[in-house]
């Protein structure tokens, strides 16, 4: 794995802290600077107003589903690359198509990282 500089930001939004911790300590290991956020109000908050450079969002939340939140995320930052997560393969077809890639929660582990450094290695270093 490449070492990344901490001007790289990831945000992640999910319900559940246990994830949220999973993902901190991931991408920090690897350099990577870390937003978290449990509500899916305030993950859009962060993805407004902090310079990240990627979104891992959750698709069963009970605010917002992972759809809205991505949504809502390509409308205000339409560049801004989006993973959702889910333990539910079934996700359906218009919240697929929204966001930049899919991963399910059982793979996360093995193909979270390696998705997420590809997709901020092909962003211009000024990217925010």
């Amino acid at each position: 794995m490449s070492d990344h500089p901490s001007c790289v930001t990831i945000l992640c939004i999910d319900d559940d802290d246990s994830i949220l911790d999973y993902h901190r300590a991931l991408f920090e290991r690897q350099g990577f600077a870390v937003f978290t956020s449990a509500s899916a109000r305030r993950g859009l908050q962060i993805a407004a107003d902090c310079r990240v450079n990627a979104v891992i969002v959750d698709y069963h939340m009970p605010e917002m589903n992972g759809y809205e939140v991505a949504a809502e995320i390509k409308r205000l930052r339409p560049q801004l690359p989006v993973v959702m997560v889910s333990g539910d393969d079934a996700i359906p077809e218009h919240a697929l198509n929204v966001v930049d890639a899919f991963v399910p929660k059982g793979e996360a582990p093995s193909r979270l990282l390696p998705l997420i450094a590809r997709i901020c290695d092909g962003l211009p270093s000024e990217a925010a």
